[in-house]
């Protein structure tokens, strides 16, 4: 009979205690990261709200069935809907209607 040396010998596994995730709900709450590392601490003790997983994954149906609208919004405004837009790598009116999404669902949930 073979015995296996003590540093091959499998160590009991013993199950730590984790901590709950923080939950975001907003995207808004995304802090701006400084390094790498401080983006993985980040993302390892927090998740995504279902909610907000779904309302940012577009539906192939209802992609389809968008109408076109005319909104008229000022320039200076629209220039920093933009520019918040493009620090968080996402087209200006898709996070227009992500938001407007996300402010439905509020709304809804207070009645």
């Amino acid at each position: 009979m073979r015995t296996l040396t003590p540093s091959l010998e499998r160590a009991p596994v013993v199950a730590e205690k984790s901590s709950p995730l923080d939950v975001l709900s907003r995207w808004e709450d995304v802090p701006h990261f400084e390094s790498e590392q401080e983006e993985a601490e980040f993302w390892r003790r927090t998740r995504l709200d279902l909610r907000l997983m779904d309302a940012s994954v577009a539906d192939p149906s209802e992609a389809t069935e968008s109408v076109t609208i005319t909104l008229r919004i000022d320039p200076r405004m629209l220039s920093r809907i933009k520019r918040l837009a493009r620090s968080r790598y996402l087209n200006y009116q898709s996070m227009i209607k992500q938001w407007l999404s996300e402010r439905m669902e509020e709304e809804l949930r207070e009645r």
